[in-house]
């Protein structure tokens, strides 16, 4: 066939491409190689959106005149498709932009390979290039406005399952409820409770704790979310509890752990992370309250709430017990001398008849009875100070 105009020849180079199979699988493998989120899915899904735009392409140079919206459809709707299936706008345009360079490798060795002169050759490509790249456009386009509208969808989906899940307010999610939020009846998931004050950081700080894999809502005004792994980091001023992973079943109860925890987790200048566990012992202990104020008494009941010397003396011993009953430790803490923490220990001994400092008669303390002291100067501290009457009462 002669080549006389730029048409001809990209009927002809495309019409080739199209035919030839190994041209599609190039094209197939260059976007798979180059987009690890595209390489997730199935080849067959891939081939099939490259064959879908070729036919396309060569519809719309079949045609005379610039190429119309209609001509873009199918590019818009991989977009859509990608979206759907959870593929970033990133991973997608690095699948695209791969194909695209790729398709114009071969186009130009066809072309050559048909003696089509340079100066024609050029005209081809500026041609297939600005096609490629208005393709490309509505790819954005198609891929964008699906997100939009997932967007919605899921977050509203994600709620009613955290709620299912967490409270059992919902009915109990179906395995293709779960499915469409990310979550498998048979997995294990942390789940996560953070504090968000500015209403409009709950969805962008729910993304960041789910971004390893999961789902995140609002659950009671919290934010909520169930994550395949713990989260590397989150923002610095988001206070989240996370707690060991669990099947479904056993996440209400570990709802109502994280949750309880957030206020000892608050004691903590850091924000960030903080695992459960690493509250387990505060959490214990602060679900028995009359068994806390039984047992400061029996330790502590000579002490009173409202003196600071008192005070001193307890915030010196709960800092021993906390860094080990080492002196050293303990002063570089309270930024005092080692002889000032004995002392400060020795009057609380005189005062409460509590051996603390090791060599002191009695001294041999059991680690429960420890954990006793330490639970007992704990709930002592926290007491309230202001009112010396219901201190005493308190203490009689």
């Amino acid at each position: 066939m002669a080549l006389t105009t730029r048409g001809d020849v990209f009927l002809k180079v495309l019409w080739d491409m199209a035919a030839d199979e190994r041209i599609v699988d190039e094209l197939v493998e260059a976007a798979r190689a180059q987009a690890p989120e595209v390489a997730r899915l199935p080849p067959a899904e891939t081939r099939r959106h490259v064959a879908i735009l070729f036919a396309a392409g060569l519809a719309s140079f079949e045609r005379s005149g610039d190429p119309s919206e209609r001509d873009f459809a199918e590019a818009a709707r991989l977009g859509a498709d990608r979206a759907a299936q959870g593929i970033s706008i990133g991973g997608l345009l690095g699948a695209v932009q791969a194909g695209r360079t790729r398709a114009l490798e071969i186009a130009v060795q066809r072309a050559r390979a048909a003696d089509i002169p340079d100066g024609l050759l050029l005209e081809v490509l500026l041609d297939m290039d600005r096609y490629l790249g208005a393709l490309e456009r509505h790819v954005i386009s198609g891929h964008r406005a699906a997100e939009r509208d997932l967007a919605g969808d899921r977050a509203d989906a994600g709620d009613r399952v955290l709620r299912g899940l967490l409270l059992g307010e919902e009915p109990e999610p179906s395995p293709a409820e779960l499915a469409r939020v990310g979550l498998r009846p048979d997995g294990r998931y942390h789940c996560l409770v953070a504090e968000v004050g500015d209403p409009a950081r709950l969805r962008p700080a729910g993304r960041r704790l789910a971004a390893a894999g999961g789902v995140c809502g609002t659950v009671g005004g919290r934010l909520a979310a169930l994550t395949h792994r713990l989260p590397a980091g989150c923002e610095t001023d988001l206070l989240v509890v996370a707690g060991p992973a669990a099947p479904l079943s056993e996440l209400p109860s570990m709802y109502g752990l994280c949750l309880a925890a957030l206020p000892l987790a608050a004691r903590s200048p850091r924000r960030g992370p903080h695992l459960l566990m690493d509250h387990a012992v505060d959490l214990a202990l602060t679900a028995q309250p009359l068994l806390a104020g039984l047992n400061s008494a029996a330790f502590l009941g000579e002490l009173r709430a409202a003196d600071d010397f008192h005070r001193e003396l307890a915030s010196t011993a709960l800092a021993y017990l906390d860094h080990g009953q080492r002196l050293d430790h303990t002063a570089t803490a309270l930024h005092v001398h080692p002889n000032t923490v004995r002392y400060r220990l020795r009057r609380l001994h005189e005062l409460t008849g509590v051996p603390i400092v090791a060599g002191e008669p009695g001294d041999h303390r059991s680690v429960p009875e420890l954990l006793r002291l330490w639970w007992a100067l704990r709930t002592w501290l926290e007491s309230p100070a202001a009112d010396p009457k219901a201190s005493a009462d308190f203490n009689a």
